[in-house]
């Protein structure tokens, strides 16, 4: 049985907090930024977590 890989690009984007839950970072931060306002572009900074229902996907794609 041969070894199975993790995502690359999920590897990338998300972490595993010590609870168990999975992290990520909110989106829109990249282009376009002039026209978002300070207080827009401060809330994109926080991470947020993956929702329930997406977090088995991703734990399948990380291997857990």
């Amino acid at each position: 049985m041969p070894k199975v890989k993790t995502h690359s690009g999920v590897k990338k984007r998300f972490k595993v907090t010590g609870s168990g839950k999975i992290k990520r970072s909110r989106s829109g931060k990249q282009h376009l930024l002039r026209k978002k306002t300070k207080k827009a572009k401060l809330r994109l900074t926080h991470a947020g977590l993956v929702s329930t229902a997406d977090e088995p996907r991703i734990k399948k794609l990380l291997n857990l």
